[in-house]
């Protein structure tokens, strides 16, 4: 059994911010309508995150598979990227919060990547909460990424066969040097992890929350680390049994 304080916030916490486009359809609004407003609600999260003392949030913001969306809704997306970045780094860099961004940056588009790189830089001197980004990430993609890495590090005699270990394999993907979350949260009620962090969840305490990412507040944070801290977490080990008390 773990032997963390149950009130100790958890170290890392990663986030799938889903429902976007079903909060605006069922009022009637656009898909684009969704997005901008999730874009509020990220800015609470991070606030919130940075007050109970959380030190990596991580934020899925666009998925390797979100390209199969309508280019429109893909070019709405960019644009709320842009803007956030634009608008909100000089606040992050205020907040002493580092930003760091994960996922494949091969196919980005040219005016996209230079952002990304600078957000990253303005703030990497940063001490407080780090907040990643998870922006053309897919969970797979990252695993093969690491595998293909470690392979052409074989083929080059850099690294032995029998080097290859999980260790190895963790220190190839992009959130190398962070700890692995210690709680996931999904919004809208799905219930699945959608390709995000498969590695990094082994031992991730998950939960499900039935509000659309732009209703997701700091009261709905707040409960969800609530629930956090009525769980134990054994990490494959057994919860201590309680000692038998022996009658003299």
């Amino acid at each position: 059994m773990s032997t963390h304080d149950h009130r100790q916030p958890p170290e890392h916490v990663a986030i799938i911010m889903d429902g976007n486009g079903r909060w605006a359809s069922a009022r009637g609004l656009p898909r684009t309508v969704g997005h901008r407003q999730g874009v509020e609600a990220v800015r609470e999260c991070v606030r919130c995150a940075g007050e109970v003392g959380i030190r990596y949030l991580t934020l899925f913001a666009f998925s390797s598979e979100n390209w199969r969306r309508p280019e429109a809704e893909i070019s709405d997306l960019f644009g709320l990227l842009r803007a956030f970045i634009r608008r909100d780094l000089a606040e992050l860099h205020r907040a002493n919060v580092r930003v760091r961004v994960i996922g494949d940056r091969h196919n980005l588009k040219s005016d996209i990547l230079p952002l990304l790189v600078e957000a990253e830089e303005t703030t990497r001197a940063n001490t407080g909460l780090t907040l990643v980004i998870a922006f053309n990430y897919g969970s797979r993609d990252e695993i093969a990424r690491a595998a293909a890495a470690l392979a052409a590090d074989v083929a080059a005699g850099r690294l032995s066969a029998d080097a290859v270990t999980a260790d190895a394999i963790a220190g190839r993907l992009d959130t190398v040097g962070m700890p692995d979350p210690d709680l996931i949260i999904r919004t809208s009620g799905e219930e699945r992890l959608s390709n995000f962090l498969l590695w990094q969840a082994a031992y991730s305490e998950l939960m499900f929350v039935p509000e659309f990412w732009p209703d997701f507040s700091r009261e709905t944070f707040l409960g969800a680390l609530e629930r956090y801290y009525a769980r134990e977490r054994r990490f494959g080990g057994l919860t201590a049994e309680p000692a038998i008390a022996v009658r003299s």
